[in-house]
């Protein structure tokens, strides 16, 4: 799958961002929007001369929630931002480098603490902004691998991560790539109701091979559908990651 995703896409340069710090605040209001109202966003924090830790942790929640309304649910994500940066700031003195840095497994807990940060919002942080070997599971690579029955039931994030990181090197240039493929495929073909003859994907290899689990014994649909709900009875759908 990254061979002919990589060979169709070529490098993809992701997350957009100036700084580690601004990666890191485009990760948390990122959460239930598109990267355009995020860039908005982003660039009212950079016109009030405050993408840095402390500028922007000593805005009142006023100001941030004014700064971040573009991201939508611009309260519930200027706290989140403010959580985060209380940790960022009273804990490390501001320096994002030392909170992402040491022990992964413990940089990682330290993250899911924080009020408001799950772990596709954790791992993302700690993949681009702090270069650190994790690979990132959202929406789009779960649609897409159920679509192409390598993912079947409901697996926890854990589960869906483990796919990758069990066969893939830990190498966190090769995890930011990937996972930018996957969303570029996502988000030009493998939509809600799919683009499945332009998709890179359409003849990938073991879809239907021989003791794998076909998409509807799988997933209860048919892979690539029109994105209708399966009328078997039962039939339910995943809901994406929040955070």
């Amino acid at each position: 799958m990254y061979r002919t995703l990589n060979r169709t896409f070529g490098p993809l340069h992701w997350w957009p961002g100036d700084t580690p710090f601004e990666v890191a605040v485009g990760a948390i209001l990122t959460q239930n929007t598109n990267w355009a109202n995020v860039e908005k966003a982003i660039g009212r924090i950079k016109a009030r001369g405050a993408m840095e830790p402390f500028a922007l942790f000593g805005l009142d929640n006023g100001d941030l929630e004014e700064l971040v309304r573009p991201s939508g649910f611009y309260r519930v994500k200027a706290k989140r931002l403010k959580a985060f940066l209380s940790t960022l700031c009273e804990d490390f003195g501001g320096d994002l480098a030392a909170m992402l840095s040491g022990d992964l497994l413990e940089s990682r807990r330290r993250l899911l603490a924080i009020s408001g940060i799950g772990e596709e919002t954790a791992d993302s942080i700690l993949l681009y902004a702090g270069g650190r070997p994790l690979f990132v599971v959202d929406a789009y690579t779960r649609r897409i691998l159920e679509r192409h029955g390598i993912l079947g039931g409901r697996p926890s994030y854990g589960d869906v991560q483990r796919l990758f990181m069990d066969v893939l090197p830990a190498d966190a240039g090769l995890y930011n790539q990937y996972h930018a493929l996957i969303v570029e495929t996502g988000k030009r073909f493998c939509r809600k109701k799919p683009h499945c003859g332009q998709c890179p994907l359409r003849e990938m290899p073991g879809r239907n091979s021989p003791g794998r689990r076909s998409v509807r014994e799988a997933t209860g649909r048919q892979p690539c559908s029109s994105g209708k709900k399966s009328s078997k009875r039962g039939s339910r759908k995943t809901a994406a990651p929040s955070s």
